[in-house]
């Protein structure tokens, strides 16, 4: 079970199909085929956004002091993948914009704050600097 939670496919395909699933329900009152569109436009999106965010915090964090390291890495990943979400959910049409990205930024917003000062108390403990 350890080997499950830990691998990167398993978190993949479960960012797919949460995400995904969410983007078909938040878009279920349009025609088809836009509630499928955007399931898998949201599904891909939440698996690849997942790299991204771990990377960014990591190699942001890692060059950042003091308080700034505790509130910029979380901010500037998640102002990207915002970003991203927003122009390819109006490049595709997605119908209910908002209601899409809504929860996939909550979920992605509470995962890069949470490792972020995981790593920020890590490097604290670790090293008893103010870094």
């Amino acid at each position: 079970m350890r080997r499950w939670a830990a691998s990167t496919p398993v978190h993949l395909a479960f960012a797919f199909l949460a995400m995904g699933a969410w983007a078909w329900w938040a878009n279920r009152a349009h025609p088809t085929p836009e509630p499928q569109q955007a399931a898998l436009l949201q599904g891909a999106l939440s698996a690849c956004l997942t790299f991204y965010l771990k990377r960014v915090v990591e190699w942001i964090a890692a060059r950042s002091v003091g308080h700034l390291a505790l509130w910029l890495p979380p901010a500037v990943a998640l102002a990207g993948s915002a970003s991203v979400l927003v122009v390819l959910h109006r490049l595709a049409g997605t119908p209910a914009l908002l209601a899409t990205i809504a929860v996939p930024l909550l979920v992605s917003g509470s995962y890069v704050t949470l490792y972020n000062l995981t790593l920020w108390r890590t490097r604290r403990t670790r090293h008893g600097d103010e870094r």
